[in-house]
Order: structure tokens, then sequence, then C-alpha cells
């Protein structure tokens, strides 16, 4: 069946119901009154939020262009033929029929009446749009196999380069729409009507749920493997479109594709809107996958004076995560990241995974992960890492999710200093004119506000044995997610970061941990890695390398380049590497194997670089 994302509502016993107990009908008083002889652009307007909301619509006139017949929010999508010559005003509307299938096919003239309403989906305090829509709908056939309006055409030419108006971060939905001006508003002005992209580079893998992003702007911010770079918050990308199928899988499954490959022909269907990505070509007719995406990346071996130091997201590793993809994992490190000497991991769950019974430890989950790495021909990794307090670090609820360092001790040396808990905030302690820690493993600031139901970093004392007086600090990190942010098509424009803050709170002490390694040790070698949740332009990698105390080595790459994470059809920067002033030639590369891809280990690219201590 097609995705389960397209199911915006629970099972209920009528339309008005059902969109009431999901919370996202807007609060309107219904009119007695009736909006007789009206069109459908009447009932869309030329703004976000029909201005007969609440008010009963008879014998509106259109044709059938498409049904939803699975799921609890069923229903069909209705255009008139004959539209108005107002740009702003759509000509189409989604007329909900709950969990009954609709007894209409497409091609059919009909009219219909019911109450406008206008839903939002996630409910309305979830900051995004609503979609206008017909409930308690009747309606009679005229006529059948009515030709279907021709499909709008999403091109360069068609899609503005600015995304939304800017108000201030209030709503824009009492604004009139320019579509000529502002993405969002362009699509807005197409909701519920037939859309089409041709040859449409894929910028969003194929998910699990049956979904893929393609662009309908193919010429802007292309990465070098095919993608669409998410580059700044001025722009994000307008071109990107979510690809979803009204077509049952049984007559075609839906096309798995990655990043680089291209939707070739025609994909068209009505523009829909949903909590999952916003505006949506709900697909009656799609492209067939051409493979134009290039291959998974490998890294270069480190030379014998290099130290090689990566970080690997690996997404809720636990014991219960099947043993395929620990397999996985180590044929990356070992073969696609070449054995780097140092891992930073993320996501590490203790013992049983996401059961919350008190367990901590990870050791099962390490060894499962370390023997598999063994097995597919790399080295005997050791690990450090420390428990964290239970249910205190955030992520899957019973996870307790932590960060752990990896080390080849066949090239590396640990310096173990005991001390390290959960709670207990590592120092730095001068050593004869160098720095030294006064736990190592050891946690920064665990007990501070910032890191509430976040991980915390862990940062290790590292020597290369074949330069046995080295000191490389490595400091592994998990910033909070952006859990609760605005979505990039909100209705407040520009939408709210609140995450931002506490990412920015986490920044600024391990900004000044390092600040203090330096005052101890001026050459000290500091490396900071991790899934920070954040782009290289936000405030909190502003705050992070404050003072030029540590570099930002993505951007040391071309732009184009610049990526390791891919969120609705956006290329951007989650993961990050960073370094300490002494090392102005790190060898940095984002290794390129999960992330543009429907087949995926991990959602993160993992990353590499090698230094000279």
């Amino acid at each position: 069946m097609p995705s389960r994302r397209s199911l915006r509502r629970p099972a209920a016993l009528s339309a008005v119901a059902c969109a009431a107990l999901a919370g996202g009908l807007l609060t309107v008083t219904q009119s007695s009154a009736s909006a007789a002889g009206v069109r459908i652009h009447d009932i869309q307007g030329n703004t976000r939020i029909s201005s007969l909301a609440g008010k009963q619509v008879s014998e509106v006139p259109g044709t059938v262009t498409a049904v939803r017949s699975f799921g609890s929010a069923r229903g069909f999508w209705v255009q008139d033929p004959h539209p108005d010559n107002d740009p702003a005003t759509s000509e189409a509307v989604f007329v909900f029929t709950g969990k009954e299938t609709p007894k209409v096919t497409v091609g059919d003239a009909i009219t219909f009446s019911g109450t406008v309403s206008e839903y939002y989906p996630g409910g309305k305090d979830a900051g995004l749009q609503s979609v206008t829509e017909i409930t308690d709908a009747t309606w009679q056939t005229v006529s059948a196999d009515a030709p279907l309006p021709a499909a709008f055409k999403l091109n360069p030419a068609s899609v503005p380069n600015r995304y939304a108006p800017d108000a201030g971060g209030k709503s824009i939905e009492s604004l009139t729409l320019r579509p000529s001006s502002y993405a969002l508003d362009r699509y807005e002005s197409l909701e519920g009507m037939r859309v089409s992209v041709s040859g449409a580079p894929v910028v969003g893998p194929t998910s699990t749920h049956n979904e893929l992003w393609v662009t309908a702007e193919p010429g802007h911010n292309r990465t070098a493997r095919g993608g669409t770079l998410y580059r700044s918050y001025a722009d994000p990308n307008g071109g990107r479109v979510k690809v979803a199928s009204l077509i049952p899988f049984s007559q075609r499954p839906f096309p798995v594709a990655d990043v680089g490959d291209e939707l070739t022909g025609t994909t068209a269907g009505p523009l829909d809107y949903d909590s999952f990505g916003g505006y949506t070509l709900q697909a009656t007719e799609l492209g067939k996958v051409t493979d134009h995406g290039p291959a998974q990346e490998t890294t270069r071996k480190q030379k014998s004076d290099e130290l090689a130091v990566a970080t690997y997201n690996v997404e809720n590793l636990s014991p219960t995560t099947p043993q395929a993809k620990f397999d996985r994992l180590a044929k990356a490190l070992v073969h696609n990241l070449s054995a780097p000497d140092v891992v930073a991991l993320e996501e590490v769950q203790d013992d049983n995974g996401a059961t919350d019974n008190g367990v901590v430890t990870a050791g099962v989950t390490l060894k499962k992960l370390t023997d598999a790495i063994k097995a597919a021909g790399g080295p005997a990794y050791e690990w450090r890492q420390i428990d964290p307090v239970n249910d205190q670090d955030g992520g899957q609820p019973g996870g307790n999710i932590r960060v752990a360092f990896l080390f080849n001790p066949d090239r590396v040396s640990f310096t173990d200093i005991k001390g390290g808990d959960a709670t207990t905030p590592v120092k730095v302690v001068a050593d004869h004119g160098r720095a030294t820690l006064s736990a190592s493993p050891g946690r920064i600031a665990p007990t501070d506000p910032a890191w509430k139901t976040s991980r915390k970093p862990l940062v290790g004392q590292f020597s290369l044995k074949s330069r046995p007086d080295s000191r490389v600090f490595v400091i592994a990190n998990h910033f909070n997610s952006k859990g609760g942010d605005q979505g990039l098509d909100s209705r407040f424009q520009s939408p709210a970061r609140t995450s931002e803050t506490q990412r920015t709170a986490q920044a600024g002490l391990v900004n000044a941990f390092v600040k203090e390694l330096l005052a101890k040790d001026p050459k000290a070698d500091v490396v900071v890695a991790g899934d920070l949740n954040d782009y290289q332009f936000s405030p909190a990698l502003k705050t992070l390398t404050g003072g030029g105390v540590l570099t930002d080595l993505v951007g040391r790459l071309p732009r184009s380049e610049r990526y390791g994470y891919v969120y609705n059809g956006n290329s951007q920067v989650l993961d990050h590497m960073l370094t300490s002033r002494h090392l102005p030639r790190a060898d940095y590369d984002i290794v390129h194997i999960n992330a543009e891809y429907a087949d995926q280990a991990s959602d993160h690219d993992p990353q590499v670089l090698r230094i000279r201590p």
C-alpha cells in the first residue's frame, strides 16, 4: 500500500470527528447560510485560509482528477476545468471522506456540496500550513470520462528562487499569495491542482515510507554528486518537492531511487501538503528511475606518521539491532574509511536497546561491533566510554544513547586516567608546560543545564605509537536534536529554531574547555568531532569556533561537497570535525556511503581526518 505518511488522521466515525480527533481542524463556527453558486477558486481564495471556512457550499462543479482509496484519510481531488484569471487562486480542492472509499472515478464531472474546512497536519500547534478541504460532502456525477485539466509544470521558470515572504516570525496566512515571487506561495496557489515534473533529478532517496524528493530546479545549488545543497538559512531551495504515489503498489511498486538518479519522463498528480515534508506531489503518473547516481566513496589509508580520526553516527545501535547492520557498519569502517585509528561513535545504545529497565552499560553493544569489525578484516579495536545516568541523555526512550571511542591499539595508545564518571566534570591539568586531563575518558560539564536530556561530550587523551610523546585530545559530541523547531515550510516565516538555543549553550561549553586546554598548552592538538545537529553557518558553530580556537574543516572542502546528511531533499551538514590551530594541515574527507542512498546502514555519512600530531 502507499505510504502511511499520507494517512493524515486516525480512523473515526465521520470526516468532522476525524479531523477534530487529530487536532487539525481549524476552529470556526459553522455558518447556517450556504455559499451557493461558488467555484473552487472562490473557496480557495488568494490567501492560505479560505474566507468560506466553516460555511456550506452547494453544487460546486469540477472534474475528479485523483482518488485516495486507502487509509483513514480517504477522499478525492476535484479541479475546475474553467479557471479564473487570478494565478493566486487554486482551482482544485480535496474532498475528505474519512475511512469511506469515495464512489467516484477519475474523469467524473461532478458537482459537490459540503463544509469548507481548514485542516492542519499534526494539529494547529505544530506550526505547519493548513489544507483547505471539503468535509461532510455529498456529490452528484454529471458525466464520465471528462478530460483532465492539464498539469501545471513545475520548472525553473515557474518556481521562484525566493522561498517565502518574511513576516518577522509571524504567520503568513493572511498575506495575499504572490506565486511569481515566492516558492511557498506558488505551491499554495496550486494546492490540490494537477502538477508535473519532467526529467526531475532525485535529491532525496526513497524512504522506507515510499517517498522520495525531486527538484524542479535542476541547476540550483547542486552538489558534486547530484543533490541540492543547503548552504544558508536565506535559501532553503524552493524547487524541492516530495513525491508519493496514489498508484496501488500491486499495479506498480514505488521506485527505489538514490540521490543523483533521475525520474525520467513525466511525474504528475495533485499537489498535497502533509506534516512529513510539506508540499507533496501525489503521483497518479510516475516517471521511470534512471540510474545516474555515483557509487559509494572510499577514503585513502592513513600514512604511518598520520593519525586518522573518524566520526560516525551509527543510529541507535544496540544488541537488538540486526546483525546485518553491524556487518555493514564494520565493512564501512574497515574498507570505506580504511580502518581509522580513532573513531568517535554517536548513538551507541545500552545493552538491551530501547527496553527501559535501568540498564545503562554498553559493553555488549560495543563488543558486537568490534567483533564484526575484526571479522571484516579490521583491527581488534578497543573502546572507552562512560555509562550515562539512566534516562538522562535523551534519544530513544530506554536506549541511553551515548558517545564512545574506538581505537586501534596497534597504532595508538589511550591514556587512561581514573576518575571519569557520568556526573564528574573533567578538568584540564597543567603538566610541565603541557596539558593533560583530570580523567580520561571524562565528560565535559555533565551536570550543566545545557546538557539536559542530551548527550554529554566525551574527551579522551591519545598518542600515536610511532610518536610516544604526542598528545591528541579528542572530544566526541552529540548535541541536542532539532526537535521542536518550526519547519522550513511553516506558516510562520521565518521559522523559529528554538532548539538552537541549547546547542549554542553546548557549543559554548566545549569552546570554553578547548580554551582551557590551549591556555595550559597553546600547541595542544585538539580534535572536536561528532554529530552537532547544526549547520556550518549556524550560531552554534560560530560559538564553537569563537576566538579562533577551532577550525571547522567542512569550510575547507569545495562548496559542492559540504554535506553528509540529506533531509527533505536538502543535502546539509550536521556532523563536523574541527581542529585546534596547531593542526593546520588536516586532511579531511566526508565519505559518502549512506545519506544519499535508499539502502542505508545509517542516515549519516561518516567523516575522517588525518593529522600529524
